[in-house]
């Protein structure tokens, strides 16, 4: 399955966005296996460097993590401060302690603008933003988290160790 729509200006993007490497994942801030998945990422982006680029694309899975949309809201509201990557981080770094209050103290520790951050939280643009990924995702076939996309094909492979990265340097993508 494809990637729909493909990643744009729009996209939190990480990385070289020249890439010849395009990985995009569809996360959930509340799923276990989201915050593990988030760990081979970041050994991925160590391994490939500037042929990496990173694109992470909510998909809170809310009716079994509650927390999830107002995480993926948090990350967003960072993001109009200029943080979103540093609040992703910290959001799966603090994944079981997952709160509102825990939300405002991570923005308070990025020593955001408080006042905004807390007016964000509750912006109806931002939740639309949220589910505009979320509605990409069924579009591209995501029925679970995390759910990758590599060069705009959906990666069926386990994500787990090392499996990623072979399959990447096995099919020569980016070459």
């Amino acid at each position: 399955m494809a990637l729909r729509p493909p990643v744009s200006d729009a996209d939190h993007i990480e990385g070289n966005p020249n890439a010849t490497i395009e990985l995009v994942k569809y996360g959930d801030y509340q799923c276990p296996h989201c915050a593990r998945a988030y760990l081979v990422v970041h050994h991925l982006q160590e391994e490939l460097g500037d042929q990496l680029k990173f694109v992470f694309r909510n998909f809170p899975l809310q009716k079994i993590h509650p927390e999830a949309v107002i995480a993926a809201i948090a990350a967003e509201a960072a993001a109009l401060q200029g943080r979103f990557w540093e609040m992703h981080d910290l959001i799966f770094e603090n994944q079981d302690e997952l709160s509102e209050s825990m939300l405002l103290e991570l923005a308070a520790e990025l020593d955001l603008d408080m006042d905004k951050f807390r007016k964000d939280l509750g912006s109806e643009e931002l939740a639309q933003k949220v589910d505009n990924d979320f509605e990409s995702g069924i579009r591209s076939g995501v029925n679970a988290t995390p759910t990758f996309f590599i060069n705009d094909e959906k990666y069926n492979e386990g994500w787990e160790s090392d499996r990623m990265l072979q399959y990447i340097r096995t099919n020569n993508i980016g070459k």
